[in-house]
This record gives C-alpha cells, structure tokens and sequence, in this order.
C-alpha cells in the first residue's frame, strides 16, 4: 500500500507548484495582494468542469454553515469556494503533499485560510473522529484508491447522523481495456475503476441512502469539446489544468474524451444521506 501510495503521489507531483501558480499570476499583471478566488479557477479545480459542477453540487443540499470534508481536496478550489460562498468550515485532505502546501499557500492567497484547512493524509485512514462532518464531498478521487469498501466505510464514519455524501467522479460504464494515460493514472497499475452500482452497494451497506443521481458524462463531452476548441484558436491558457499535467495534458484528456465518447467510462454525481 505504501508503494502504490507513493507512486500516486510521484504522478501528481509537481515541485513549486503554488510558486509557479503566483509567478502566472504576475505574469497576466494581477497585484498579488488582491488576488481572487477567480483568479485562480482554472487550477484550483482538477476535475471536468471545474468550479461549475461543484456550484451545482454545492446547491444540490443545503449546505450553509456546514462542516465540510473534501477527500480528495487537490489544491483545494472547492474547500475555498463553500467556505467563501456558504459559509462552511472546510477540510480538505489529499495522498499529495505538495497538493496540501498548495492548497495552503493558495487559501492565504486569497484571505480564506481561517476559513479552510488542509491535511495530507489517506483516504482510507482517515484522520478524524467519528461523526465529525456534516457533509462529505468528494470529486475524481476513488479512481487513485483500489481499497474501495475501506474509502466508503470511512466516509460513512466521519459523517455524522442525517448528514450528506456527495460525489461527482469517473465511474467504469463498459467492460473492455482502458487507454492511458489518464488524468488520474499514467499507467493501469495505478488506476482502480469501478462501476457506479458498486459504489451504490458499498453505501448502501454502510447505512447511506441515495437521494439524487445524475448523469454528467454529456456535459463533460461538451465541455470537453469546447475546450479542444478554445486550445486550437487560443493556445494553452496562462493557468490552466495544463500547469498541473504539463506536456501530457493534451494526450490525458483526449484519452478521457475518447473514453467518454465510447461509452467505455462515464461521469455520474449524486447525493447520499447517513
């Protein structure tokens, strides 16, 4: 576990990631002591559709005032975004240090590192007592984590009575061999796909109840076709998730497109309650 744990935090790495991220900034003219969450959107969120699918699964509950967990946080656009627009004490966690540092260094950035906080740790070891959070929130992360009933019965320990799972991820549609790299995976020895029903039966088992489930894979295409698009007339944006995947950003979402495309993979986000 400690090997495949340290192989996922190398694909992620990235060193001077948030010195990088301020050096962009300064770059498009942007005075460093007013930067906004805006500013920053376009790294802060590594998943499809960035912060426009955490706005819709944030208003999916009402979750003003909640204490929020994000597993999985990366660089901790979400865990910024709830605590700035909501009202929420966020927590991220993520396997990647330097993701952690980032997320850090970005919520002083912007004046929302009262608001937030961060901690390196396992999905599947959670740091944190029982019923702690009102709401687990939960993006692109499972693909990483081959343990799946230890993730989701450790999601269900921390969250309290009545509270909410959320999630929004890339789930296993079809059988048949998948093409890497991904944004998630260099190589299939590091991916763990599984399928949403899966999911559903893990929950399901750990007292959770599933109130909404959405199909979010044609939403993903057009984004994703839209952005293809912007890249050919435009070129890379000066932040962007290029900044965390580099030169084999083009080859990582064409692979996901294609997968989305075949019905091979698909994108789902739901709400559970405990």
């Amino acid at each position: 576990m400690e090997h495949l744990n340290q192989d996922i935090e190398n694909h992620y790495r990235k060193e001077g990631l948030y010195e990088d991220i301020v050096n962009r900034l300064k770059e498009q003219g942007i005075d460093l002591k007013g930067v906004e969450r805006c500013d920053i959107a376009g790294v802060d969120e590594f998943h499809v559709r960035g912060a426009a699918v955490s706005k819709e699964l944030a208003a999916s509950i009402d979750i003003e005032g909640a204490a929020v967990l994000d597993v999985g946080c990366g660089l901790g656009g979400p865990c910024r975004m709830l605590a700035d627009e909501y009202n929420c004490r966020t927590t991220g966690i993520d396997l990647s240090s330097e993701y952690i540092r980032t997320a850090k260094e970005l919520s002083k950035l912007v004046k929302l590192d009262s608001k937030t906080s961060f901690v390196h740790g396992d999905a599947t070891n959670l740091p944190f007592e029982d019923n702690s959070f009102d709401v687990v929130w939960t993006q692109h992360a499972q693909m990483n984590i081959p343990y799946k009933e230890k993730l989701y019965s450790e999601i269900s320990r921390v969250l309290k009575p009545e509270g909410y799972f959320l999630y929004y991820d890339i789930f296993k549609k079809e059988e048949g061999e998948v093409k890497y790299p991904m944004p998630w995976a260099s190589t299939a020895d590091m991916s763990f796909l599984f399928k949403e029903t899966e999911m559903n039966d893990f929950l399901t088992q750990f007292g959770l109840t599933r109130e909404q489930s959405y199909d979010q894979t044609q939403a993903g295409i057009d984004f994703f076709n839209s952005l293809v698009a912007k890249l050919k007339e435009f070129g890379p944006p000066k932040i962007g998730l290029n900044v965390l995947m580099g030169e084999t950003t083009k080859p990582k979402l064409m692979n996901l497109l294609e997968h989305l495309k075949s019905n091979k993979l698909e994108l789902k986000s739901g709400v559970y309650k405990k």
